[in-house]
Parts: C-alpha cells; structure tokens; sequence
C-alpha cells in the first residue's frame, strides 16, 4: 500500500476500535458478485425506446422514460429489479471482511442482499430497514443495521427506480433522510463503490455541510484512479484526469476525503489491512495442562493469571477455549481486573468457548472441535500458546489439540506466540516458530525476533516471561 492507503487504513482503524464507523456501499460494491450495474440492468428499457443504452448518461431519466411511455406502468422494471437482484448470490470477499468487523452501521442504494447475508454468515443479526415502518421497529438482539434507502429487491414496486421516485423522496421517505443525516454527523462513513451521483445523497451531504459548515466530521471514499484506455487518445486521458482532480476537490467540500487505488483489488488489501489491525487486538490463549513441569502447578497458575490479567489491563480482548490446568487462571485474570477498572465482564473483554464434552449429534466430536478451533482463530490477531499436555491411560502425553490450533493458526495468517519455557508441546511451536520466523516479513522484526527467542531460553522465569510477552503483543 502507498502512503495514503496507510493512512486510510490508520484512521479507520481509529474510528473503529471508538465504534464510530459505519459503510455507505454503492452499486459498484456489489458488482464482483455478479450482479449488474445500472447500465446492463437498463438496457432490455433502452432497447424497448429504441435508444442506445450507451450513450445515455442519465439514467434515472431513461427509466422515467419508460415509465411514461408506458403511462406510469413499471411492471417490466420491477420485473428486473426480481430476476436481477433476488438471486441467492454469495458475498464478496469485501462483504465477508465487512461482516467480520464491529460495524453496526450500514447504509446502501443497493436492491441486494449481500450486506445482510454477509452478516448472517458472520453469525450476527442484521436489523434491516428499507420501508418507513421498519424504522420504527427494533430486531431482538441486533448486530446491525442496514438501512436499504432505495429499497429492496423483494418489494420493487417500492423501490427508488425512476425520476418521480427521487423527486417525492424528500416527501415520502423524510425519515430516511433524518436518519442518514444524523449518522453523518456522529458517525465516520466509509463510501464504497460509489459514484456520487444520487440525487438523494447529495441532497443529504449539502444540508449536513451547510448545518455545520467547516465542523463537519471527515468522512472517506475510496475511488479508482483514472486510467488511459486502450486508443483513447492522450488529450482526452489528461481532460480525464483534471475532471478526476477537481471532483476530488467537490467531495472534500461535503467532508468526503479520497483515497485512490489503480486496482479495485487494492479495496480488498485495504479492508483486510483494518481487520489485520482490528484482530490485533484480540488475543487467543491456547493451554492445557495435566503437568507443569518444569514449574510448580502454584508459580503455573500465578503466571497465567497475572498474565491473563496485564493483557486485560492493556486493553486487548481474550479469547480462550477453557484448557485444562489453564483456562480458571485466564477468566481470574481478566475478571478481576474488568471489576478493577470499574467494568462489567461482557464479549469486548472475554469470549469463553468450552469445548462440547459428549456427542449429541450425528458430528464427531472432533469435527466439533475442528469447527470450534477454526471459529475462535477467526476473530483473533495474535495466538499465544502455553503449556501443552494431557493425561492418556495413565501417561502424560502432548496435546494434539494445541497442535491443531497451531496449525489453523498459522494457515489464517495469525500472529503465534509460544511461551517455550512452559514446556510441552509449547516448547516444540517455540522452536518452529523461531526457526521459521523471517524478520523482513514484519514491519518490526527485527525488534520482535530476540523477544521471540528470549521466551524458550532457559535463563528466562515465569515473570520476564509474562512482561516480554506483553512488549510483544504492543509491538505486534
């Protein structure tokens, strides 16, 4: 990424951790999918008026066209409106990380239902609103809102299609506009795939700049940077260019701040970079302990607790799946001092998944298991591995689960972090790991490689061992 790319992600990344980002996803975000632009979507209207879709650039007027030659029958839009966007289409790679994220907040012209689906996939519960009624209701246990202002794709008689639909906007569907208008204030909008050039949006951005004049809060678009076309003469690519300049230009007057890419793949790197950042914060501690040897099971227990407990206070997010000799010492840690810091022990401090113990179902267990280790690694940045053993007719033997974890880990591109000194199979991932780390793969790995190794030597205690852990997980 270049600089401003990195700058974009630093910012996000800001808004986000505070929970004040939200998304305004336009047409261009859903076109990876497979569904159509509006261009493709009209044509079959052009072709029924005998006009070139192709040299129509407006083209809310060209379905106004329709509608009233056909003496306001829009049967045959709302038809494509049903057969384009009503198919069961999978979500992007960009939905997906979108989905993955705390985003509570989504606002979209789309028809589709990729946001929601997305979200749904994710395990959250999306709260969607595309009529004035929904406003008024609230979905039990919400993850997010998606606020669908043009409508959807099941309902298309009541979508926003043609011109007599934007023209009444501000009249029928005023509460949208409330609503938007309120979030732009108190929230930091990421624009995807749009173009800006919605009426509605622009009546909403004119009268938030006008309200509030230079105090407007900064939000973001990320749009792609113009590019010569094959035999597009070089007059016309500059002409291009100085349009793309001042309309850059246009947008920071309304607060909306760009960020160029020369690939709409670049979009992907950005979004996964704020999630890298965002999982950062979210620590996986995998433990399990029938024997502490070399240590004592008291000085063991001390440490995972004061350890649990000073990642808690630098306020990263634990994720524990409740090991053996292990997880009592992570929950102490991290609940006491929650109520230290005058808190409530909620999912921002602590997630718990204990493992299911028994069969029930027709699944394996250890498919259960598999399934539980690959969900939990999902949420986190930084994986840190303690201990490693269990009791197995009789014989002390090293966990092969903490060796699945490792290598689910390692594929999800997560940061691990084995406590060698602990011993058991955790000494065998320290001595991968150290063998295998690569300090110019990391923007700090020259800084992280001795620490790494500082936590298997044998001069190294329990106490150093906690306090180079944490001035790991800060530079990481």
């Amino acid at each position: 990424m270049n600089r401003e790319q990195v700058r974009l992600v630093e910012l996000l990344s800001k808004e986000l951790e505070e929970g004040n980002l939200a998304i305004f996803a336009g047409a261009g975000f859903s076109r990876d999918a497979g569904f159509v632009d509006w261009k493709t979507l009209l044509k079959p209207i052009a072709d029924d008026l005998d006009l070139d879709v192709e040299k129509e650039w407006d083209l809310v007027t060209l379905a106004q066209y329709h509608t009233n030659v056909n003496q306001a029958n829009r049967a045959k839009l709302n038809q494509l409106l049903v057969t384009e966007f009503s198919a069961n289409v999978a979500p992007t790679a960009n939905h997906r990380i979108l989905a993955r994220l705390p985003i509570e907040t989504y606002w979209t012209t789309n028809y589709d239902n990729l946001i929601e689906s997305a979200l749904e996939g994710s395990g959250k519960i999306a709260d969607v609103k595309y009529t004035i009624k929904q406003l008024a209701t609230t979905r039990s246990n919400r993850d997010a809102v998606v606020y669908k202002m043009h409508g959807d794709a099941t309902h298309p008689a009541d979508a926003v299609l043609i011109r007599d639909d934007y023209e009444r906007y501000h009249v029928k569907m005023q509460p949208f506009i409330t609503a938007l208008s309120g979030d732009l204030v108190s929230k930091t909008f990421l624009f995807l795939g749009f173009s800006f050039t919605d009426p509605n949006l622009e009546y909403i951005l004119s009268r938030v700049r006008i309200h509030y004049g230079r105090d407007q809060r900064q939000h973001h678009c990320i749009l792609r940077r113009a590019k010569q076309d094959e035999n597009e003469e070089l007059a016309d690519f500059e002409y291009r260019q100085r349009k793309e300049q001042l309309f850059a230009g246009e947008l920071l007057r309304v607060g909306i701040k760009t960020t160029y890419v020369d690939d709409f793949g670049e979009i992907t790197e950005i979004l996964k970079a704020v999630e890298d950042k965002h999982k950062r914060r979210t620590i996986f501690i995998s433990g399990a302990a029938h024997d502490y040897a070399p240590w004592s099971q008291a000085e063991s227990e001390r440490f995972v607790y004061e350890l649990s407990r000073a990642i808690n206070r630098e306020k990263f997010r634990v994720i524990s799946g409740f090991g053996l000799g292990v997880g009592s010492a992570v929950i102490s840690g991290v609940l006491e001092q929650t109520i230290m810091d005058g808190g409530r022990l909620d999912s921002e401090q602590l997630v718990l998944r204990p493992f299911p113990q028994t069969q029930s179902g027709k699944r394996p267990l250890a498919e259960l298991w598999r399934e539980y280790r690959h969900t939990m690694l999902d949420h986190a940045g930084i994986a840190i591995f303690l201990f490693g053993n269990k009791l197995v007719d009789g014989q002390i033997i090293e966990s092969n689960g903490m060796r699945e974890e490792f290598e689910i880990a390692r594929d999800k591109g997560v940061f691990i972090v084995p406590i060698g000194i602990t011993g058991s199979i955790s000494r065998h991932l320290w001595e991968e790991v150290v063998r295998d780390f690569k300090a110019e793969d990391h923007p700090r790995g020259n800084d992280i490689l001795p620490l790494l190794q500082a936590l298997g030597d044998e001069k190294t205690d329990l106490n150093e061992a906690k306090n180079i852990t944490l001035k790991l997980l800060k530079i990481i």
